[in-house]
């Protein structure tokens, strides 16, 4: 008789604990899949191997260091984009109001479309470039009020003119003569040494 209490109480144990586990699963079912599927847009980091930096503003000069870094996989609840859509802006804990920006190659967008939102300011740099007054002015040159040129013609060309003051070619010129005493000299030169041979 005891075996027949037995089972039958571990009988309406079992039923019991299967009512409950079927009352209890849809519910967690549901909870389940609240918490694996995200609501709204996110990014996932898929480009670089070694993941994405995740910087104060929308550029990798303008805001000094990166601020974070997500690894291949990670995922963030993306909260807009800049105005060319080169940068998105994401929920991460470790930024200023709990924002960060991703360059948009470096990950892939799931969700929907998002809404252009407005960079922070550039933090101001550590050292300001200053001038000094006096050297700014010495390359501060004003120009001098000038006439515009205005245009003198050229006198006019006069063109030489020459007489041809020579009638005829003279043989007996100075040139002529200096050239005849030449060849006389060297005839007179032949003609010796040619004696002088024989």
């Amino acid at each position: 008789m005891k075996q027949f209490w037995f089972k039958t109480l571990l009988g309406v144990l079992i039923v019991m604990a299967l009512a409950v586990a079927a009352f209890l699963s849809p519910r967690q079912a549901e909870a389940y899949q609240g918490a694996s599927t995200p609501i709204g847009v996110f990014i996932t980091v898929a480009n670089p191997p070694d993941g994405t930096n995740v910087r104060s503003g929308p550029s990798s000069v303008a805001y000094g260091p990166p601020i974070g870094h997500l690894n291949p996989g990670d995922t963030a609840l993306a909260l807009g984009k800049s105005l060319g859509g080169d940068w998105i802006q994401i929920e991460f804990s470790a930024g200023t109001n709990g924002t960060g920006w991703v360059y948009s190659v470096n990950v892939v967008l799931s969700g929907g479309e998002l809404r252009v939102v407005e960079p922070p300011p550039t933090p101001a740099p550590l050292i300001t470039a200053t001038i000094d007054p006096t050297l700014a002015a010495a390359f501060n040159i004003q120009p001098t009020q000038t006439r515009m040129p205005t245009f003198t013609p050229p006198p006019p060309l006069e063109v030489p003119q020459f007489a041809d003051s020579n009638t005829g070619p003279s043989f007996f010129g100075a040139s002529g003569i200096f050239i005849l005493g030449l060849a006389l000299v060297g005839s007179l030169g032949l003609l010796i040494s040619y004696l002088w041979r024989k």
